[in-house]
């Protein structure tokens, strides 16, 4: 999990990263929390019978892992300004998934220190299945 970052410290191109497990217990706990209980997320003859290859890891949970780093990065004393994220793949469960985070941009607006990023979810071959940005206001030494 990364700590929380301070504007002073940060600097354009510095990355962020966390891995984060996708058991079937995992999907079934955000199952009951978001609703979605559509059973190609925790049911796997279900998946299977549907020619996926195992279960799938939910959509919005992968870009709930997003927002929780960026979380993580801005602290007690900043604030998530926005995120958002593209479903381009699925990732099959029981496969560990990074959820990244790379600063394109560090700048002061309106009174604010402001860093954009590149974040997603990239899959243990390197692709990534669900990009995105996100902007993030930092506390200032």
């Amino acid at each position: 999990m990364p700590a929380p970052q301070y504007w002073d410290d940060v600097k354009e191109g510095q990355e962020f990263e966390m891995e984060e497990a996708t058991d079937s217990q995992r999907l079934v706990i955000w199952a009951a929390a978001s609703g979605d209980f559509y059973q190609i997320h925790y049911d796997d003859n279900f998946a299977k019978n549907n020619k996926l290859p195992d279960i799938i890891v939910h959509g919005a949970l992968k870009g709930m892992w997003v927002g929780k780093l960026l979380d993580e990065l801005a602290g007690d004393n900043g604030w998530v300004k926005q995120w958002d994220v593209s479903y381009r793949g699925m990732d099959i469960a029981r496969e560990p998934v990074t959820i990244f985070g790379k600063i394109t941009k560090k700048y002061e607006q309106g009174g604010e220190h402001l860093v954009d990023l590149e974040v997603g979810v990239r899959r243990k071959d390197g692709s990534v299945s669900t990009p995105g940005t996100g902007t993030v206001r930092l506390a200032k030494k």
